[in-house]
């Protein structure tokens, strides 16, 4: 007796189209997936066409200067990138029968995160797990936080807009914002700078500064003190902020214990205002629903230890 469709389903499909559709999805392009893969564009269109043939569905309208997701395929590609998270999680959990901890921690995290205390604990549970091996990968804050919702990733590090309702999040770091300019900007150099010395001038922007994003509260300190209307320069990156705002290019945030280091080498010079500054939460973000290996459970409680013991004035970085 044949078994009915939706039971024929599992064994019928080639489980390496769900890899490529993925990858299409993800590099927004056959031609760009086929670089990826290290395959021939045409192989690549032929694995799509096979795929939709054994879903019967259209996952991706292809035309001329247009690439398009359809519904089924914006499914199909979120339970791939599930299917994806679940196996790479293997090695590490067949590992679990070994007396000393092994595994691989798999962790996103979003640009320039930087905290002395962190550091401090990945060099203790290092140290006292010397098997377990690292890696991070680095994001836009909003592709970490979809990361670890796909089960693609051990651990999120990253800012947050609103909390995620089905993943969970405990806060690693708080730091404060200022303003910036670098030694080419005429105040530089000036003996003493008043906030109206500031209005009109241009500036540049992370992404996340726009209404609703992690980093909304600089656009605040920047209306503040009326900085030109619409910013010059915008990044993701604080890297490309820094270097924009020391080519002069505009004014720029940055954390203040980041910046201590290029103030003290004479590279940027900090601006008024210099009380009331915005403070942006750092989190360490996990998906409950994963199942974590041994290596990624003993690095959670132990973080979640660490984080117990210190309180959150001692992680605020920049308050002084």
């Amino acid at each position: 007796m044949s078994l009915p469709h939706q039971q024929r389903f599992p064994w019928n499909l080639d489980w390496n189209l769900l890899r490529t559709f993925m990858v299409v999805v993800e590099q927004r392009g056959i031609s760009k997936a086929a670089d990826f893969l290290g395959l021939k564009q045409p192989t690549v269109s032929a694995a799509l066409k096979r795929l939709e043939q054994t879903t019967g569905k259209t996952l991706v309208i292809r035309k001329p200067n247009e690439f398009t997701i359809t519904r089924s395929g914006q499914a199909l590609y979120t339970e791939c990138a599930k299917i994806f998270g679940t196996v790479s999680q293997l090695p590490s959990l067949l590992d679990s029968d070994n007396t000393e901890l092994r595994g691989h921690l798999s962790i996103a995290i979003t640009s320039s995160v930087i905290s002395n205390h962190f550091e401090d604990f990945l060099h203790l549970f290092s140290s006292e797990h010397p098997q377990v091996t690292y890696s991070f990968t680095v994001y836009e804050s909003e592709d970490v936080e979809t990361m670890i919702a796909q089960n693609r990733a051990s651990f999120g590090i990253c800012l947050l807009s609103t909390m995620p309702q089905n993943l969970k999040t405990m806060v690693l770091y708080r730091e404060f914002f200022g303003l910036y300019c670098g030694a080419r900007h005429p105040l530089f150099h000036a003996q003493t700078i008043a906030p109206e010395d500031l209005v009109g001038e241009p500036f540049v922007a992370f992404q996340t500064e726009a209404e609703g994003g992690p980093l909304e509260a600089i656009s605040r300190l920047r209306a503040r003190v009326g900085l030109a209307n619409t910013w010059r320069g915008v990044s993701s990156s604080l890297n490309e902020i820094r270097r924009m705002i020391m080519a002069n290019i505009g004014v720029g945030a940055l954390p203040l214990h980041v910046a201590k280091h290029d103030v003290a080498a004479g590279h940027i010079r900090q601006l008024p205002p210099y009380d009331a500054l915005p403070m942006v939460n750092i989190y360490l973000i996990t998906n409950p629903a994963r199942r974590q290996s041994d290596a990624e459970t003993a690095f959670l409680s132990a973080c979640e230890a660490w984080i117990a013991e210190i309180d959150i004035e001692t992680r605020t970085y920049g308050a002084e």
